[in-house]
């Protein structure tokens, strides 16, 4: 496995400042996140997308997946057929970055679950937009990880498992996050659910009577059953950590993710 960190947590961190802090931690990868207004914008050319991929290489810095959306990136929670369109459209860029940087994954945070209508419409829709894409996803050669969050949607790897094989594409799958669940679940009854349709994977903890995010190791997480749990599925692609911290925790968290990745 190789370990990563995510610009999700990095606070808006420049480019350049996370490949550094990657060399001093020790990681191997990271996740970028492309946006409106940033030093990696999701309206860049593919000759400036070019630019960051080499970048990454000449920093021997792998680019593991990458988050993409624009400022108003929509919710395909929504029963509103605009705030769906405006997801896909940015889900379809994220697509066609991820492309041209030559990524292979793209993390996607489907939104959040409303009141309005019901499971079974929201269901059909998300299931709709991903099919629709699925062919982009294949013809970029970038996996869809559908991510399991906090958002009254997909809460048990049964549900996870049901809408990919529903959507029927080798290029739409999970994105684990090992601690998401945790409120209400086990990890590794994830992942051996899961199992081949787990494109990439977040690290994070959980405390349960705290019912709070934790750091890596300081939670009720079963690491050693997790990396149980993903030896016999056979993955050992990348694991990003999703935690936040200064610089100098996130290269304790360098530390700590090798640790797990040992057990």
């Amino acid at each position: 496995m190789k370990i990563g960190v995510t610009q999700i947590i990095l606070g808006g961190m420049s480019l350049n400042d996370t490949l550094a802090l990657c060399q001093d931690a020790g990681y191997d990868a990271v996740e970028l996140t492309f946006g409106e207004g940033q030093d990696t914008d999701i309206n860049m050319s593919d000759t400036e997308l070019h630019g960051i991929a080499a970048k990454c290489e000449d920093a021997g810095i792998e680019i593991s997946s990458i988050t993409a959306g624009y400022a108003d990136r929509g919710n395909l929670l929504s029963l509103d057929a605009t705030q769906r369109e405006k997801g896909a459209v940015s889900l379809a860029r994220g697509l066609e970055v991820a492309g041209a940087l030559g990524v292979g994954g793209i993390l996607l945070h489907p939104g959040q679950l409303t009141v309005e209508g019901t499971y079974q419409q929201v269901w059909d829709n998300l299931v709709g937009v991903l099919k629709d894409l699925a062919p982009s996803a294949e013809a970029h050669q970038v996996a869809i990880g559908l991510e399991n969050v906090w958002n009254k949607f997909l809460l048990s790897p049964k549900e996870m498992r049901d809408i990919i094989d529903e959507v029927g594409s080798d290029w739409v799958g999970t994105y684990l996050d090992t601690a998401n669940m945790m409120a209400y679940g086990y990890p590794e009854h994830w992942i051996r659910e899961l199992a081949h349709r787990i494109k990439r994977v977040h690290f994070k903890d959980f405390s349960r009577s705290a019912h709070q995010f934790v750091n890596l190791l300081d939670g009720d997480t079963d690491w050693q059953a997790v990396m149980e749990a993903f030896r016999a599925i056979g993955y050992d692609g990348y694991v990003i950590h999703e935690v936040g911290g200064d610089r100098e925790a996130q290269i304790d968290l360098a530390k700590r993710m090798r640790e797990i990745v040992a057990m």
